[in-house]
């Protein structure tokens, strides 16, 4: 059994952010989202994983290296030009190389790993075995007709869904679906669509199965996506606090407080974990926050927020909730006469202000 993980796109939801960075290293409790994802492989047992990412970058491969970390073997697999994902699997047959394997979409969030799955394949002798969760929108995913408790078949984003199912971004496979998506043509939205390819499978008679995710599962394509994320993964962290904090702070609930973090006189309720040689000052640190390494807080309040590495917000008069700070931000307060705001806002930015 290998592993196939996408980890290309252009992550146009997500921009501003993705505009500078990979949107599977954007970290969810302060650790790139493509690393639980190898991290669930590894754990399953699997040893050879192929990642599919952007020709144009080597972002990915030159931080995420070569798997030595998790004791894994990785191989990285370019992609010239995003095609949908039935094209990241033709692009992995030569890697696969007639073996089974688990296609995870790098963007995804499960809890719980993939163990499971992957023995449930093995049992099922199926040669296609997704996995299902029943979400509120499923127009967004694709979604499988079920009768008489067989998937029958795959529509991609249908505007009138045939249940409130949504495939999520794990699948198993066996070497026929390599036949299957070298037979499809582009959809309308001109990608090479994997719905249909899972269609295709069940027309030609092959035996797809499935399984419901019982737990949570989180496709992060959104900003209100990568904080539910965050929210979860916060909500099951194990306590430790390995930098400093004065007697004049309080610190309550599950919180971690990486080595080199200073908390001075503030307030941090967990679930939150504050990042390596952070200062946290006369401020407030509510619940669901992770806040990356040598960031700088100061007389401010930040609540179920995300604030990645070396921010500054200091001053702020109000407090900031609901919000994903990128890498190297700054939120002050204005300095001197008149008292104006001041913005240098990047494409694709949202702010609001009160």
């Amino acid at each position: 059994m290998k592993a196939l993980i996408a980890s290309g796109g252009r992550g146009t939801r997500l921009r501003p952010i993705t505009h500078t960075q990979n949107k599977h290293l954007i970290p969810i409790a302060n650790k790139p989202i493509l690393y639980y994802a190898i991290e669930a492989a590894a754990e399953a047992g699997i040893k050879e994983i192929g990642i599919v990412h952007n020709a144009d970058s080597q972002e990915v491969p030159n931080y995420i290296g070569n798997g030595s970390k998790w004791g894994v073997k990785i191989t990285y697999i370019p992609q010239t030009v995003p095609g949908g994902l039935a094209q990241v699997v033709q692009l992995a047959e030569k890697f696969i190389a007639g073996d089974k394997f688990i296609f995870y979409l790098g963007d995804n969030m499960l809890v719980g790993g993939v163990k499971k799955f992957v023995e449930e394949f093995e049992k099922s002798k199926c040669n296609c075995y997704l996995t299902l969760s029943k979400v509120k929108d499923p127009e967004r995913f694709g979604v499988p007709e079920i009768r008489n408790g067989k998937i029958i078949r795959v529509e991609e984003k249908p505007k009138k869904p045939k249940s409130n199912y949504a495939v999520a971004g794990i699948y198993l496979y066996d070497h026929n679906i390599f036949d299957a998506v070298k037979s499809l043509k582009p959809s309308a939205r001109g990608e090479l669509e994997i719905s249909d390819a899972h269609s295709l499978l069940i027309k030609r008679g092959f035996k797809v199965g499935y399984t419901e995710i019982t737990g949570w599962w989180k496709d992060t394509g959104k900003p209100t996506d990568l904080l539910e994320a965050n929210r979860l993964i916060l909500d099951n962290i194990k306590p430790y606090i390995a930098g400093e904090v004065d007697e004049q702070s309080d610190v309550a609930g599950r919180v971690v407080i990486e080595k080199g973090a200073r908390i001075i006189k503030s307030k941090i309720r967990g679930p939150v974990i504050i990042g390596k040689n952070c200062i946290i000052k006369d401020s407030y640190i509510g619940p669901f926050t992770s806040i990356g390494d040598r960031t700088e807080i100061k007389d401010s309040e930040i609540e179920y927020s995300i604030v990645l590495r070396d921010c500054k917000v200091i001053n702020v008069g109000i407090r900031i909730e609901g919000s994903i700070l990128g890498n190297d931000v700054e939120i002050v307060e204005a300095a001197g006469k008149p008292r104006v705001h001041r913005f240098m806002i990047g494409d694709q930015s949202r702010i609001e202000v009160v």
